[in-house]
């Protein structure tokens, strides 16, 4: 093969995404090195499977984040993960969102959850930011909950006392990185069905997982999923 038709494979197999996005796909998390694995980073690992899946690369920064434009099934879409750290996650999803001009409704959200067991997955078409500090802040900022999400669950405190922001900034265990790869395939076939409009199917198809588990009760697990409360600015 000489280069020329090496140049040509690999321009054949590099997705060519050409006008504005239809949706847009946010992956939260906290940026940085110490923050890499960490359990509060589960929707920039999601989304990371997402890209890799489409062939779509990030590196470029705008909107205060991280993005990469991908094609999925003839939608396109701008992948976006927040420079902000979590707790103003919304300043780079709205400042996306008025750009392109594109409804709450078309913009889906990927964070963690620790009412969920790791690897669990929960998919709806809106609803409240359930007590976590980066949905909180999209919906504070853009003046609506009609936000569809997905909620990868990370697994709830060791036990009650144990400090929720040491937990949600604890690295995953080898074990569950490997049961989040698999989640990460879930999550990929989920949003393929959300952005040609099938939600509910992807409701009832992928909704739970096979690391549903009967929750205990805890104290504070409708509470802060941040390392501290920021004002809505």
């Amino acid at each position: 093969m000489s280069i020329f038709d090496l140049f040509k494979q690999i321009e054949s197999n590099t997705p060519t995404v050409t006008g504005p996005p239809e949706y847009i796909i946010a992956g939260l998390g906290n940026i940085g090195d110490k923050y890499h694995n960490t359990r509060h980073n589960a929707g920039f690992m999601m989304l990371d499977a997402f890209a890799e899946k489409c062939g779509a690369k990030f590196g470029k920064h705008q909107f205060k984040a991280n993005t990469a434009m991908a094609e999925c099934n003839g939608v396109r879409c701008l992948l976006l993960k927040p420079d902000t750290f979590m707790n103003l996650s919304g300043q780079a999803v709205t400042e996306a969102m008025q750009f392109y001009q594109i409804p709450p409704e078309h913009v889906i959200v990927i964070y963690d959850d620790i009412n969920l067991g790791v690897g669990e997955l929960r998919i709806r078409k809106k609803g409240s930011d359930g007590g976590h500090n980066g949905m909180k802040n999209i919906i504070c900022l853009s003046g609506a909950d009609t936000f569809p999400r997905i909620r990868i669950g990370v697994g709830q405190k060791p036990h009650p006392d144990y400090d929720l922001a040491d937990w949600v900034l604890s690295a995953f265990s080898q074990a569950e990185r490997d049961l989040l790869a698999e989640t990460a395939k879930t999550v990929c076939a989920a949003l393929a069905l959300m952005l040609d409009g099938k939600t509910d199917l992807a409701m009832s198809r992928y909704n739970g997982g096979k690391q549903k588990k009967n929750k205990a009760s805890q104290p504070d697990a409708a509470g802060q999923q941040n390392e501290g409360d920021k004002q809505c600015t």
